[in-house]
């Protein structure tokens, strides 16, 4: 059994007023509490128009939030925001207008941190390892590479 519309509506209203949501995560709690495919476009609709849901300001929030806590790279923060249906005309720009200065210096400490933690039989391999621990954290290698071979972590 379905709640009704004016339910459904409260709930995901207080859901969504409390922390920034994207629209699929507001489509998919309205489909798990049981709402119709048309009391869930519906309902999107006004939450967007409301300004509870903004895929923009989602977005810039996601991102801020992804680098600056969990320190992770502009690909991985890509590959998070496509998981939730955001599209990359909205993210990329938010990506593109990330400080490079302070993106290329949370590479560094992450590498030379890291660089403390493991053991390594030579030089390469600790480089190797180095290297795929910032593409785990989603940095471009590149990047990486740049920097690995700017400082020195043996």
């Amino acid at each position: 059994m379905s709640m009704g519309y004016d339910i459904l509506l409260k709930r995901v209203a207080s859901y969504t007023s409390r922390k920034e949501t994207c629209r699929w995560a507001a489509e998919s709690k309205l489909r798990a509490w049981g709402a119709t495919p048309s009391q869930v476009s519906s309902i999107i609709a006004y939450l967007e128009q409301e300004g509870y849901i903004d895929e923009t300001r989602f977005s810039k929030s996601f991102v801020s939030d992804k680098f600056r806590f969990d320190r992770w790279g502009k690909i991985k923060i890509a590959q998070e925001l496509e998981a939730k249906r955001i599209p990359a005309s909205i993210y990329q720009p938010i990506l593109d207008a990330m400080d490079e200065d302070s993106y290329m210096q949370t590479v560094k400490e992450l590498l030379e941190k890291k660089s403390h933690e493991i053991t390594a039989k030579n030089k390469y391999e600790k480089q190797g390892k180095l290297i795929n621990f910032a593409l785990r954290r989603g940095f471009e290698y590149a990047l990486v590479e740049r920097v690995l071979n700017s400082n020195s972590y043996e």
